[in-house]
């Protein structure tokens, strides 16, 4: 070999591993564009379609996550977690077998993409079926997270209706099995939201908020923001989804705790036949 070899040879590696690099990052690139982004929040919003739901109230829950989604507020607050997103998912329900998917998995990290979610909630049908299975509603809820293939720091479901559980599952059962299963998912307990309507308090609906807060609710820093006004509904529902984003409890801590006996009966509704 001559003196004038090597430094070619030298040159002919440094390009081959010039070459292994760009392909190396072009693979981890592409890899990192593949792989689903991490989210703060992997939130099931679990709206009540039955029959005691009237159709002015329906549109008013309806609107009301329209609006908060479309809001600065609701914004902000997913921009200000750790990662920056959050993964949504709109369901319905009614009886114990009557759930319906509105909004699938959604990941929202700014305007654009909560003003899309917005735009495509809005063009949904609205429904009404028969029973009210708030335990139904929990446990479609649970199975979702089996459909989230992306790490999300905290599981949530934001449970909104305007009665008592009255057929299926005991609600605290179901409420019990869903905030365990959050353990199974990615080692934390899933947290379960209420949003009681209280436009007509009546009967079984007079106290529906400590129904709620006894019966329905669990997990850690779990709370309610209860409905008694129509022209507050927007409102009420943009604040604890700002809560529930920000994962700070409305109030301090009321979360159903086997410490003390419940307030309401967590089965007045399948006693009344409500």
């Amino acid at each position: 070999m001559d003196s004038h070899s090597r430094p070619d040879a030298t040159l002919h590696g440094y390009a081959i591993l010039a070459l292994a690099l760009c392909i190396w990052g072009a693979e981890v690139r592409q890899a990192a564009i593949a792989s689903p982004p991490d989210v703060d929040l992997a939130l099931v919003l679990a709206a009540d379609i039955s029959t005691s739901m009237d159709a002015n109230e329906q549109r008013l829950q309806r609107n009301g996550y329209i609006a908060a989604f479309r809001s600065s507020e609701v914004i902000h607050a997913i921009a200000s977690g750790t990662r920056g997103r959050i993964a949504v998912a709109y369901t319905e329900w009614a009886g114990p077998r009557i759930q319906y998917l509105v909004m699938p998995w959604t990941i929202i990290r700014d305007r654009a993409s909560a003003e899309a979610f917005a735009a495509a909630l809005a063009l949904a049908p609205l429904r009404h079926e028969a029973g009210t299975s708030i335990s139904g509603g929990l446990e479609y809820a649970g199975t979702l997270f089996n459909q989230v293939d992306y790490d999300a720091y905290r599981l949530s479901v934001d449970v909104s209706g305007d009665g008592p559980n009255n057929t299926g599952y005991p609600v605290t059962m179901m409420r019990d099995w869903l905030i365990r299963r959050g353990e199974a998912i990615n080692g934390r307990p899933i947290t379960i939201n209420g949003l009681p309507i209280m436009l007509r308090p009546e009967g079984d609906t007079a106290n529906l908020d400590t129904y709620y807060e006894d019966c329905v609710i669990g997990g850690p820093g779990a709370f309610i923001v209860t409905v008694k006004d129509a022209g507050a509904f927007e409102t009420a529902i943009k604040r604890k989804l700002v809560l529930e984003i920000a994962g700070l409890p409305a109030r301090p801590m009321l979360v159903a705790t086997p410490l003390r006996s419940p307030r309401a009966d967590c089965l007045m509704g399948e006693k009344s036949g409500r």
